[in-house]
């Protein structure tokens, strides 16, 4: 089954006006929908939607306090859509829209809904840099600095799940709809991809208590470590909570921030995800911090030689 990735999170939120803020700020771009609720759009028009919990037009809440109503899956074309419909009809109800969009629930409770994909092509340079023994990524007087620059998300990479029934809700996403395990860790839970896309993963799979259920965190690829810097740096520097980072995972080599949101969920900035194919053999390790990843850092303020010790020296 041909399905992408995420087109697009749905939540129900409390505060709208401190939701709208924060994706402001970190970079997506408004559209406001047909139903009152907002779009805030990455380049490539993967998105997440907010509206106010109370709104009749959003899917049935969670049995948890967490604001996730439904993840819409991107599938390459029709032929995809028509094979998911088929699949799943087959032991519960799915429903189709005006616009041939399927929703139905999996199998540990969570909405979801899939459609012919509205991602956008992007035709995007690289990260360039200069690397010892390397053709120069940069031309001469090109300067890698510019703090004015634009750090924009490309595309929604991937969510995170906590989940009461980790290896029930494995079994759906790889026997029903086709995603593989690249890796896991033990007694916590998989990282899937999908077959139509060869990131490392583009949804992780985290054991939880039933109170728990419910999105853990969403994320969006950036052009490269230096954008996902700069990006992270201006929310710092407006006033968000970073929750983790900056760091680098160790499974899938992916830099990461992540930051506190207004929706009750975290938001993570990731660059440089690996890539995978069918020969790709699945890794397991203990969840531990050490595995979790290579090395991790935590923003402090800008320093000076003249000024004195930087922060946190002789710690």
């Amino acid at each position: 089954m041909q399905i992408i990735g995420p087109d697009e999170v749905v939540f129900g939120v409390d505060d709208i006006g401190a939701s709208r803020s924060f994706l402001l700020d970190f970079g997506l771009t408004e559209r406001l929908q047909e139903d009152g609720s907002l779009r805030f759009e990455a380049l490539d028009g993967t998105a997440i939607r907010v509206d106010h919990r109370d709104s009749a037009f959003l899917p049935e809440p969670l049995p948890t306090a967490n604001s996730l109503r439904q993840t819409v899956w991107g599938v390459e074309d029709q032929a995809a859509l028509d094979m998911i419909r088929a699949e799943l009809s087959t032991d519960r109800e799915v429903a189709v829209s005006p616009e041939g969009r399927l929703t139905c629930t999996d199998d540990v409770g969570f909405e979801i809904a899939f459609q012919v994909t509205n991602r956008r092509h992007l035709d995007l340079p690289a990260e360039q840099i200069n690397s010892p023994g390397a053709e120069p990524g940069r031309a001469l007087n090109d300067i890698g600095a510019d703090e004015q620059a634009p750090a924009l998300p490309r595309t929604l990479s991937h969510v995170v799940y906590f989940t009461p029934d980790v290896e029930r809700m494995q079994r759906f996403y790889t026997e029903r709809l086709g995603f593989v395990v690249t890796d896991r860790f033990t007694n916590t839970g998989p990282f899937l991809r999908p077959q139509a896309n060869d990131d490392h993963h583009v949804l992780f799979l985290i054991q939880t208590p039933e109170y728990m259920q419910g999105l853990e965190h969403v994320a969006f690829h950036m052009q490269g470590p230096s954008e996902l810097m700069s990006a992270g740096t201006r929310m710092i520097n407006k006033g968000y909570e970073s929750f983790w980072g900056p760091g680098k995972h160790k499974f899938g080599s992916n830099w990461f921030w992540y930051f506190n949101s207004p929706m009750g969920v975290h938001v993570e900035y990731d660059a440089d995800m690996d890539k995978h194919d069918e020969n790709w053999v699945a890794r397991e390790a203990a969840s531990n911090a050490e595995n979790s990843q290579v090395f991790l850092f935590q923003s402090t303020p800008k320093w000076a030689p003249m000024g004195g010790p930087p922060p946190g020296a002789g710690k």
